[in-house]
């Protein structure tokens, strides 16, 4: 191995690089590359030997990448809401909700999650009792909504009693049903 390709070695591993360096490089990356921005930026995130409003930032930063995975593709939008759900949980649960950034807001969150569902609780649970029977399409719908909805045990706790709230509790129990 020679020492040009050692030296270059720290600059390829994102998860060295600092806030401004990787939100410089989620600008111009595309594709697997914003896919490893995202990964790096969360892990940071989740470290927990940094401040707390730190790692708000890198879970900002995660969410950009995960986000910009959504230009140019169609192909890819459940994985990127469900990525972007869970991490918002996360957020929300490990470092506390703060509703003046809707990225952080319980409600908001809630709001962005049942408007990529298209099923209610009650047509999900009836299409999922006969399942095996389906067309491939409803079966992969059915199991959107599952992967969409995997966060919801935990942000059910974050909001006050109310319709809302009713609506989570019946897709926690809706979920399970799904295949």
């Amino acid at each position: 191995m020679s020492s040009d390709a050692h030296r270059e070695e720290p600059a390829r591993d994102r998860s060295t690089w600092t806030l401004d360096q990787l939100q410089t490089f989620i600008h111009d990356a595309h594709s697997q590359q914003l896919e490893t921005a995202r990964v790096a930026a969360q892990q940071q995130a989740y470290n927990a030997c940094h401040p707390q409003e730190v790692r708000r930032q890198w879970a900002k930063l995660s969410l950009l990448a995960n986000r910009r995975m959504l230009d140019n593709t169609e192909g890819r939008s459940a994985r990127v809401a469900q990525q972007d759900f869970m991490l918002r949980t996360w957020v929300i649960d490990q470092l506390g909700p703060d509703d003046t950034d809707p990225d952080w807001s319980p409600e908001a969150l809630v709001s962005d999650t049942l408007d990529t569902l298209t099923f209610t609780p009650t047509q999900a649970a009836g299409l999922a009792a006969g399942w095996r029977g389906l067309p491939i399409e409803q079966i992969r719908e059915l199991r959107r909504h599952k992967n969409l909805t995997a966060h919801l045990d935990s942000l059910v706790g974050h909001l006050a009693p109310g319709p809302v709230r009713e609506r989570l509790v019946a897709w926690t129990a809706t979920r399970p049903l799904l295949p």
